[in-house]
């Protein structure tokens, strides 16, 4: 089983924890990770992108001219995308890129992506974490205890805690979310993640 350090807020170790093999010591499966990335990524784009086809762009709705007998070309609109200030030909419309992965590939990538910071040292443990008010700085000194001061940092609590999301949501590079929204871009996209006592009891009771 791995073993991580436990540490409280100021910054000081205050034992070890045995992680359960099943979640955190898992083989890193690179191409489920990669695959768990994209999907949220595409999940998260708008797909507004829209253009105007020949039957969207306004006027055109008399015949230019005649069928026959005028020497030119037949022709049925003026907004033909022939025709300069027509329509758009196959253009964008809009649409929803969204996938999904199955359930067991999901909970893989989690666990691939949380033993992939534990291999490189990147978890970390503390025994409790709140603030009697919301204040930035709580979180700021927090870090720079830690000395992660110029670092992305992931803060993952068992619940909702109010006062620690508000004072970290004002500081570039550091979010706190709690194990329901645990997911695959956030760690992956945080230098360090320190994660509470309580959340990883819930997270592996979740995905063990």
């Amino acid at each position: 089983m791995p073993k991580v350090a436990v540490y409280d807020i100021t910054g000081a170790k205050t034992g070890d924890m045995e992680l359960n093999d099943n979640v955190f010591g898992v083989e890193v499966n690179e191409a489920v990770l990669h695959q768990a990335l994209i999907m949220q990524q595409a999940n998260q784009r708008q797909g507004n992108a829209s253009t105007k086809t020949r039957g969207l762009v306004r006027g055109g709705g008399k015949k230019p001219w005649k069928q026959k007998g005028t020497g030119r070309a037949r022709a049925g609109s003026i907004r033909s995308p022939l025709w300069v200030g027509g329509g758009t030909t196959f253009g964008p419309q809009p649409r929803s890129y969204a996938f999904t992965m199955p359930r067991k590939q999901r909970r893989l990538a989690l666990k691939s992506a949380l033993a992939a910071k534990v291999l490189g040292g990147e978890l970390l443990i503390l025994e409790d974490i709140n603030f009697d008010a919301p204040k930035t700085k709580n979180v700021v000194k927090m870090m720079q205890d830690f000395n992660f001061a110029d670092q992305k940092a992931l803060i993952i609590t068992a619940e909702s805690i109010e006062n620690v999301e508000k004072s970290s949501r004002n500081i570039p590079g550091i979010k706190t979310i709690n194990t329901m929204g645990l997911n695959v871009y956030d760690l992956l996209h945080h230098n360090k993640v320190f994660v509470t006592k309580a959340a990883v009891s819930r997270i592996e009771e979740v995905l063990a």
